[in-house]
């Protein structure tokens, strides 16, 4: 038996992603097949797919998260036909991920869910809200409206994840986006300021909404931008880095000399939100999509067989929230 699979050759360009016929993975002790239904695209794919994942080998089915229905089980608690997601774990990097009509998955990965969302929407809350949520909290930010929060790199899939969400807590919010054509999507995310990013420093625009500075800052350019987020946020208040838009690493990082006194800076990393650990919030969040109280912020949907596209769609910068495929 044989299966369609979005296969990256070698380090390069969208190119390097071929659609082609592979074996159904066989189910093994501890693992799942999952029919895949639908995969969420992520930056870290693209990195991986551009040779910065020194864990990868090629050939590799990409793709850090997918839902679908268990097609073949080893665990009792995951009978055939259950809907699933999963996310991270080493998903698409040590093993095939979600670029493909079926997974082989660890269980331990395997996340229950019970909806009534196409699979198309429900492929684009995975990775993207639990990351927001997760980030959120590491912030502390929570129901109340208490505090006011920036977001860098707004218009991202996590982005805009995270602006439903505070919206909902009621928390005032401004968002960066490079791009004045996104500043309409980001205002019906619930985003009350929006500063387009010229790539002047931003302290004259922010301090121009909140003079004393956000509270917190959520940082999703990452490297690039965590030091200036630092200088951004009010004395005593909180940056979290949880995105890597412009890189892995901030060069020269003197915590002493660029954390200013009594101001925190945290990270959020989605591998911790995986399998068991996340199942309960995802479902949360599911029920809250449903309710109408967040926005799964689907930008666009390709096929399988449309990849390449996709892939250069998300290198572009072209998304105002979640890319996903379907198979």
């Amino acid at each position: 038996m044989t299966m369609r699979a979005a296969v990256c050759v070698r380090a390069g360009g969208p190119e390097v992603l071929e659609i082609r016929e592979v074996p159904v993975p066989e189910v093994r002790e501890g693992w799942s097949l999952v029919r895949v239904k639908g995969a969420g695209l992520n930056r870290s794919e693209l990195r991986t797919r551009q040779g910065h994942s020194p864990n990868v080998r090629f050939p590799r089915v990409l793709g850090i998260e997918c839902v679908g229905t268990v097609a073949a089980s080893t665990a009792p608690e995951l009978p055939e036909g259950t809907t699933v997601a999963a996310v991270m774990g080493e998903m698409g990097r040590e093993f095939d991920g979600g670029y493909a009509e079926y997974a082989l998955l660890p269980n331990s990965l395997l996340m229950p869910v019970t909806t009534t969302l196409a699979w198309d929407v429900l492929a684009a809350l995975p990775e993207t809200y639990l990351t927001a949520q997760g980030s959120l909290d590491a912030l502390g930010v929570g129901p109340g409206g208490q505090g006011r929060l920036l977001i860098r790199g707004g218009t991202s899939s996590v982005g805009m994840a995270a602006a439903s969400i505070a919206a909902g807590y009621g928390v005032e919010i401004a968002a960066t986006t490079r791009r004045r054509d996104k500043v309409g999507a980001l205002i019906g995310a619930g985003v009350d300021h929006v500063i387009v990013d010229t790539g002047e420093p931003l302290t004259a625009g922010l301090r121009a909404i909140w003079p004393e500075g956000p509270d917190h800052v959520l940082d999703l350019v990452g490297a690039r931008t965590a030091v200036d987020s630092l200088r951004l946020v009010r004395r005593g208040g909180t940056v979290c880095v949880a995105g890597s838009l412009s890189g892995w690493a901030i060069p020269d990082f003197e915590p002493i000399a660029m954390i200013p006194s009594g101001t925190r800076l945290t990270a959020f990393h989605s591998d911790d939100i995986k399998g068991s650990a996340g199942a309960a919030v995802l479902q949360r969040i599911v029920h809250q999509v449903e309710a109408g109280v967040y926005r799964p912020n689907v930008d666009r949907v390709f096929g399988l067989d449309d990849i390449v596209a996709a892939h250069r769609y998300m290198e572009n910068d072209q998304a105002s929230g979640k890319v996903v495929v379907v198979p």
